[in-house]
């Protein structure tokens, strides 16, 4: 069968029925498949179906929606722009390559321990962050960062990561214990890994205990991300928890600089 030879319509709903980016590879078969490709009912299909509830508590739904009337191109912004929902202490975007779900949640909504003692860790606001605050570390001991969630709001089928998001500026303290970071299904499966979090220490002050261990890459935007672990999403309604210690150093931390922690689709 040659398929140049379906109406546009059913070539629309066969590009419907794969991912956006075969969407537009197969765009250049013709220009019937061009046309097919741009259609509002093939980029509905890749955008969420719950996408008006994630987005609707917004300061930028109503814009949002008129500045991009076509479906491709409110596609292409979320998966471009991160956008703030939840009174701001979380962000939504698009995977631009599956259109699965991503969030960043603001360190304002995770649990920080001593996070709320001023002496211990401060909120400031830095322009680089998409979040009005940051949490800046002053002084501790005990670091420790953690925050479960719903797998509810995610992408069924999908195999997640979890990303530490971060800055190191005069940082302090690291160089001692590695950090454990572990992610994994509450009740079920989980994983637990030692890193280097400052990518800043020189290999001669690390003892044997930091030897071959990861530490974080630079992100575009500028921040630091490091992964923590990854899960697969069933599409049940599991809990998934997220956690960052290190508490055997007796040393004290500081110059540790947190924006969030990151869930999105890993890449296999």
């Amino acid at each position: 069968m040659d398929l140049q030879a379906l109406p546009e319509g059913c070539i629309a709903n066969i590009l419907s029925l794969t991912t956006p980016l075969d969407a537009g590879r197969l765009s250049l078969i013709s220009r019937t498949f061009c046309s097919a490709a741009q259609s509002d009912f093939v980029w509905e299909r890749f955008l969420p179906s719950d996408l008006e509830s994630i987005i609707s508590d917004s300061r930028e739904f109503s814009s949002l929606i008129a500045a991009y009337p076509s479906k491709k191109a409110l596609y292409l912004h979320l998966s471009d722009h991160p956008l703030l929902i939840d009174h701001g202490r979380k962000s939504f975007q698009l995977d631009k390559r599956t259109g699965k779900k991503c969030y960043m949640i603001a360190a304002r909504d995770l649990t920080i321990i001593w996070g709320s003692t001023p002496q211990y860790w401060d909120w400031i606001t830095l322009p680089e962050s998409r979040f009005r605050e940051v949490a800046k570390l002053l002084a501790v001991c005990w670091f420790e960062i953690r925050r479960n969630i719903s797998t509810i709001i995610l992408s069924p089928g999908t195999q997640y990561a979890a990303f530490l998001v971060y800055k190191m500026i005069d940082a302090h303290g690291f160089h001692l214990e590695p950090a454990e970071l572990t992610v994994g299904i509450v009740g079920g499966i989980s994983s637990t890994k030692s890193v280097c979090l400052d990518p800043n220490i020189e290999e001669r002050r690390l003892g044997p205990n930091f030897q071959g261990l990861e530490r974080p890459k630079e992100r575009s935007d500028g921040w630091l991300e490091i992964e923590m672990g990854d899960f697969f999403n069933l599409g049940l309604e599991d809990e998934v928890e997220m956690r960052v210690i290190e508490i055997d150093s007796k040393w004290w931390k500081h110059g540790f600089f947190l924006q969030g922690i990151e869930v999105r689709p890993k890449i296999v």
